[in-house]
């Protein structure tokens, strides 16, 4: 039994659920979302309160059955508040600037690196930190993801860029030999 799962989802006022066979859509005051769900998962909705259960008892119904509930809470929240991700720019020469829904990295490189936003997805640049906001959680954090693959921090003078908060672990460098 999947201890996730088995939890209901409670829906706020504002928010409105639509389930249409194996797509849900769930629409609320920041915008609309929806999603496939796998054909072994079921949905209700009783009381203000989304249930989750498995139809079919095969070995990965159990992930599946609370990887659901997961995602459609996440779903809910994204609807009635944006979520966040921070990332922060270290190094000397590093910087970043928003062009329109565009930004512009100069990171190091010959060149700059442009990103565009994808749809739903809001920009927003201050000194050395990037803040990245969107109401579906994956989009924001696969954006932010793809924003820190570019130049990762690098263990010897940590530059490049990372999550606020994250902790890179500075290697010590050459030691040169001192003779006795």
């Amino acid at each position: 039994m999947s201890r996730i799962g088995k939890k209901p989802i409670e829906i706020p006022n504002g928010v409105e659920v639509k389930i249409d066979g194996e797509k849900i859509t769930i629409k609320g005051p920041k915008g609309e979302l929806f999603r496939e769900i796998r054909p072994e998962i079921g949905l209700e909705i009783k009381d203000e309160k989304l249930f989750v259960s498995p139809k079919i008892e095969t070995k990965q119904t159990k992930a599946f059955w609370g990887l659901t509930r997961a995602l459609l809470a996440n779903m809910i929240k994204g609807v009635t508040e944006d979520y966040e991700k921070k990332l922060e720019i270290q190094g000397v020469g590093y910087r970043a600037e928003l062009k329109g829904t565009t930004i512009v990295l100069a990171i190091g490189f010959s060149h700059s690196v442009e990103i565009e936003a994808p749809e739903g997805i809001k920009f927003l640049v201050e000194k050395n930190i990037i803040t990245i906001s969107g109401i579906d959680k994956e989009a924001v954090g696969q954006i932010a993801a793809k924003i820190r693959k570019i130049r990762p921090p690098e263990p010897y003078k940590g530059k490049g860029i990372r999550y606020v908060g994250e902790i890179v672990r500075i290697k010590a460098g050459k030691k040169t030999a001192t003779s006795e």
